[in-house]
């Protein structure tokens, strides 16, 4: 599980071959001890629980990187390196 991204105590991680859980492109999020995954294509929670706050910075950066998340989606459901992305700034 590769972490892609960091900012603000949130830590943004994509799975390896991770297609069959959720069954669409999504991004795992940790902040403070709480786990969330997201769909990247809606930038919405689709698993677990994240603070207000958090969440809107979340939404925010898939926002900004979802090409470049999409591309990292389609890596690594193939099991292959993907790339780190900019932190929100």
């Amino acid at each position: 599980m590769p972490l892609i991204s960091s900012f603000y105590g949130i830590l943004v991680y994509i799975y390896w071959l991770d297609n069959k859980h959720h069954n669409l492109p999504h991004i795992h999020v940790e902040y403070n001890g709480l786990e969330a995954a997201f769909s990247i294509n809606e930038a919405s929670i689709i698993a677990g629980n994240f603070p207000p706050k958090q969440t809107r910075l979340v939404q925010a950066w898939i926002e900004i990187h979802k090409e470049e998340l999409l591309a990292d989606w389609s890596l690594a459901i193939r099991g292959e390196p993907v790339f780190k992305i900019d932190q929100l700034r």
